[in-house]
């Protein structure tokens, strides 16, 4: 289990199925002729669940930088799934919001998103869930400090 260097390479197993899930959940949305990446769920996920939201805040949500976090904005704002508005308080800043079309997009990519989930727990229990969760947590948590 060990490397030459006397480490795990955990980073690799994660990538690996980062990109898995990815792509499953990338396929499923294709599959629905929804225009939307697993990138772009995550922030109309973020704003279905608190509509009106920061562009700060969505990035702590989806845990992405601000500069990728903008960039998806912008995509989202030209097909007309978001909208910004100035932030009551300042000029400098936005507040985002779904549109009725982004609300749409999120109600039916929503089974696919499910489905996705069901198919990475295949043959897992509750307890593995919760086993996976604090590993994950621990290990981000190391990264934290």
């Amino acid at each position: 289990m060990l490397n030459d260097q006397g480490t795990k390479n955990f980073g690799a197993y994660l990538d690996r199925t980062l990109r898995q899930v990815r792509l499953d959940m990338g396929r499923r949305l294709k599959d629905l002729k929804l225009d939307i990446t697993p990138e772009q769920w995550m922030i109309l996920s973020s704003l279905y669940d608190n509509n009106g939201q920061s562009q700060s805040e969505l990035g702590d949500n989806s845990f992405k930088n601000a500069p990728t976090v903008s960039r998806i904005i912008d995509l989202l704002c030209k097909k007309g799934l978001t909208q910004r508005k100035p932030h009551a308080g300042d000029r400098r800043r936005h507040t985002i919001f779904l549109t009725p079309a982004g609300k749409k997009i999120v109600e039916l990519a929503m089974p696919a998103i499910i489905a996705t989930r069901e198919k990475g727990w295949e043959g897992l229990s509750d307890e593995d869930y919760k086993t996976f969760l604090r590993i994950i947590n621990h290990i981000f948590q190391n990264f934290s400090e």
